[in-house]
């Protein structure tokens, strides 16, 4: 059973910074891509930022590149979101992503934290 330790979040003025963290465990062959998405309220879900385990990709949404950085351990199962230079529109409910592919493709899902955005 996967299981998601997500931690950071909260609330922060703009052009503040945070952080997410979150670890996955509960599984350990295939590969992975493992990440963030975020949903604000009347949104669809965003694709936010992610490291790929296939490639050693990092991917990031055009409305966070040069803001957000992402990072991993050597283990690849642990993620960490550096977010710089917030804006109102990154308020959000951040959902932390998994998806395992051995080779089917599964996708696991975090209890989601929430970032405010807010002076």
């Amino acid at each position: 059973e996967v299981q998601f330790v997500e931690s950071g979040g909260g609330l922060v003025q703009p052009g503040g910074s945070l952080r997410l963290s979150c670890t996955a465990s509960g599984f350990n062959f295939g590969d992975w891509r493992i990440g963030w998405f975020r949903q604000a309220p009347g949104n669809e879900c965003e694709r936010v930022s992610d490291f790929d385990t296939r490639d050693g990709g990092a991917y990031y949404a055009d409305s966070v590149k040069g803001r957000f950085t992402i990072s991993t351990n050597s283990a690849k199962n642990t993620v960490t979101l550096r977010m710089n230079n917030l804006k109102p529109g990154d308020t959000a409910v951040y959902y932390c992503n998994l998806e395992h592919r051995s080779p089917d493709i599964v996708n696991y899902w975090g209890q989601g934290t929430q970032v405010t955005v807010s002076s």
